[in-house]
């Protein structure tokens, strides 16, 4: 089956300047996921989809192909991920390209490993799902979740106030890192969390949204812990 790494990377970014290719512990953070993209070898090609010049050749300079920059309809703020990877699929085939299963990779998702990769694509490609996810547990129990209403505090589930944290249902969220996909079920569907969704369990520890600069910075602490970790 042939295997398309799509890294989605606009110029754009309001929150932080320059965000894809601000430097990150050392070197721009787009490059840690084209680096675990190419070193997992289990891609036929890793492209970057960005409509930024400088993007393209840092993109290029650490081993990415950008075969053509994105559309201006989907560079703005509001094009989903979803349309950005349709975008990139019809793209590929007008050039006489198709691929049976895509990832989208993040750029700003430093704590994705070549293994992870790797691991996460071939469970995929082993099993009858549609897509695979990476997820955390929530660190606290949604269930237990206050709201404030007029001011003032309360329950949002009341049903929850007394039963034990223990005894509560695990929930999860997105990693917010990458998503594997099967493309032909992702072209009819337009939605990555649509049909079957095989989940891949991520520590807490390696996982960080990146949306302003002190995000930024819990990001470089948690990323050099990492490192550490693997050096022991």
């Amino acid at each position: 089956m042939s295997t398309l790494a799509i890294i989605t990377a606009r110029g754009g970014s309001k929150r932080i300047p320059r965000k894809n290719i601000k430097e990150f512990c050392g070197k721009p953070i787009i490059a840690y996921s084209i680096e675990a993209a190419i070193g997992s070898g289990i891609f036929d090609e890793v492209m970057v989809s960005t409509d930024d010049e400088e993007i393209s050749k840092i993109a290029f300079s650490y081993g990415a192909k950008v075969p053509f920059l994105r559309s201006q309809e989907q560079s703005g703020d509001y094009a989903t991920t979803s349309d950005v990877l349709l975008e990139v699929l019809d793209e590929y085939e007008k050039i006489g390209q198709s691929f049976d299963i895509g990832c989208c990779i993040y750029p700003t998702a430093p704590f994705i490993t070549s293994d992870k990769l790797k691991e996460a694509g071939i469970k995929f490609k082993e099993s009858d799902a549609d897509s695979l996810i990476p997820v955390v547990p929530f660190s606290y129990p949604p269930q237990r979740c206050f709201v404030i209403r007029e001011n003032m505090l309360s329950f949002k589930y009341p049903e929850y106030l007394n039963t034990r944290s223990q005894d509560l249902e695990k929930e999860y969220h997105d990693a917010g890192q990458f998503y594997f996909f099967r493309t032909k079920n992702f072209k009819e569907s337009g939605n990555l969390l649509l049909g079957k969704v095989l989940p891949m369990v991520i520590d807490e520890m390696e996982v960080q949204d990146i949306d302003n600069l002190t995000d930024w910075q819990i990001a470089e602490l948690k990323y050099k812990l990492m490192i550490d970790k693997t050096r022991i």
